[in-house]
């Protein structure tokens, strides 16, 4: 298994994504940063909610692109021209309402692309909502 380094924490992260991105309403989401993992929350609100009292599968799939993100941005450094080269989402359950959690895996980080794991819940991590694997595209050296 890789050894990873974290070149930015959960505070250093979550002042990068709400500058970046500051309509966002980004706060604090980012609770935890180790190496190789990210934990991200975000708090519940009823425009989440989708028909049938559910949180929407797009609320979800940007958590994961959020969460895959900050988790190449951890152990990198600020590369905000990163970009999403592919998404796969599965839909588990459904996601009922209350604070959504994500936490992401590294599981590559080459010099142009990084590969994550990201499982998302809202009840507790034994009854997963969704489980993407992200994969972004790194910016290229300056």
């Amino acid at each position: 298994m890789a050894k990873w380094e974290i070149q930015l924490d959960a505070d250093a992260l979550n002042k990068v994504l709400s500058g970046a991105f500051p309509l966002s309403n980004g706060g604090d989401r980012i609770r935890e940063v180790t190496p190789g993992r990210i934990r991200i929350v975000q708090p519940f609100h009823r425009a989440m909610l989708r028909p049938g009292n559910l949180i929407s599968g797009p609320t979800l799939m940007n958590l994961a692109d959020m969460a895959a993100y900050a988790l190449v941005m951890a152990h990198v450094g600020v590369e905000l021209m990163a970009v999403t080269s592919s998404l796969t989402m599965h839909f588990l359950r459904g996601a009922q309402p209350g604070d959504i959690v994500a936490e992401g895996e590294l599981l590559s980080l080459g010099r142009r692309m990084a590969v994550s794991d990201v499982r998302i819940w809202t009840e507790s991590p034994e009854r997963l909502a969704a489980q993407a694997t992200v994969t972004y595209a790194r910016a290229p050296a300056a």
